[in-house]
């Protein structure tokens, strides 16, 4: 089993009124690991020493999300939080066409260069639009083939593009280059509003999606999702929400008991 973290940009709205307070409840709840997506006032120093204290992990960060202008910057905050897995991700029109696809690998595979140098493994987050089609082809299957290097946090909601795609099948498709999973539920239709996560908080986009549900309440299989993973490769699986339809809270607490009830994840509790 995988050790279990959450991705903060679920608990957002929370953090925005008491990140240490946050924090403290998802280390009861018994995580193992958080994913930042924002510091919420506190310097990257601070949040890894109040999350080591609470005997938690760093597993990999969304802040500050990677481009080819704050390389540097990402190099140190990764130093300062102790870790060597960051993020990248795109918007819609990243992925329109081939010239963009092309032009979007390029420019990925140069951060991955400067990245790789410094000790720092690149992954990517996806959504549902990087599994639509070109000429007949799932636009991830073109891109993974342009930037071979770069690993892949792959979304396993966002992959499933609906019902369009498996899930599980696209985790092994892609499992030699999955470090890390993320790892949510929900009915799997397009439906409602909710914003874009932190990968295309800039591009202020919208996902038409309804809203998400506690990990193993919705339609995602997520024991064949985990059981397509290399465990050779994989070294988390991250719980997110985007957009919950009930308390969120409420929603992270049941994920996480329901992965570790069912050996899909261990915690420390």
């Amino acid at each position: 089993m995988k050790p279990i973290s959450v991705q903060l940009y679920s608990l957002r709205a929370e953090a925005e009124k008491d990140f240490v307070g946050v924090l403290k409840r998802l280390a009861k709840i018994g995580y193992k690991g958080v994913e930042p997506a924002g510091f919420w006032n506190l310097t990257p120093k601070e949040l890894k020493k109040i999350v080591t204290d609470l005997g938690m992990k760093i597993s990999s960060t969304h802040s500050p999300w990677a481009n080819p202008q704050n390389l540097n910057q990402v190099i140190e905050v990764a130093g300062e939080l102790d870790i060597d897995l960051v993020a990248c991700g795109y918007g819609p029109a990243e992925f329109k066409d081939m010239n963009a696809i092309k032009a979007t690998a390029d420019m990925v595979n140069g951060m991955q260069e400067k990245l790789a140098a410094a000790g720092i493994t690149l992954f990517q987050h996806n959504h549902y639009w990087e599994f639509d089609k070109i000429d007949g082809r799932i636009i991830y299957d073109i891109y993974a083939e342009l930037c071979p290097k770069v690993k892949f946090e792959l979304d396993t909601y966002w992959a499933a593009n609906f019902g369009q795609e498996n899930a599980a099948e696209q985790v092994k498709k892609f499992k030699d280059r999955c470090v890390l999973l993320h790892i949510k539920d929900g009915a799997l239709i397009k439906g409602g509003t909710q914003a874009a996560s932190e990968s295309c908080k800039d591009s202020i986009l919208e996902i038409k999606a309804a809203a998400m549900v506690a990990v193993g309440s919705g339609s995602n299989n997520i024991k064949e999702i985990i059981a397509a993973a290399d465990e050779k490769v994989t070294r988390w699986m991250i719980v997110e929400l985007d957009r919950c339809a009930t308390d969120m809270f409420g929603a992270i607490e049941q994920s996480y008991k329901y992965l570790t009830s069912k050996g899909l994840a261990s915690g420390n509790k």
